[in-house]
């Protein structure tokens, strides 16, 4: 299935934020934009180096730019399509902030 990825502006308005992410960011944005998934390992089968996350969080943390930025989205597979929801993005070290708070499974900022 095809990826509908919701909100690809969020991700723009981090670029816009922080420019050196600007290429690793847009890479990912096309590799995602020919995914087929329809399960959760696909996304690991197209991204190595994503981590699903558990306690039935349905979520996804994608390492981007060399491992310097996290993303987190919630998946959802529908009868159409992948539906990826971005749910936080920042910097390695914010990442690792936000584990500290257990926060990684419940955070929602978009």
């Amino acid at each position: 299935m095809k990826v509908h990825l919701i909100k690809q502006q969020t991700i723009q308005n981090f670029i816009d934020r922080h420019a050196p992410a600007r290429r690793s960011f847009e890479s990912w944005i096309t590799t995602i934009k020919y995914a087929d998934w329809s399960t959760p390992e696909e996304i690991q089968n197209t991204f190595g180096s994503a981590d699903l996350l558990g306690q039935g969080s349905n979520r996804v943390v994608f390492n981007i730019g060399g491992n310097n930025y996290r993303l987190i989205a919630k998946y959802f597979f529908g009868a159409m399509n992948a539906h990826l929801f971005v749910k936080w993005i920042g910097t390695h070290a914010e990442y690792d902030e936000l584990c500290d708070q257990g926060n990684q499974y419940t955070i929602d900022d978009f």
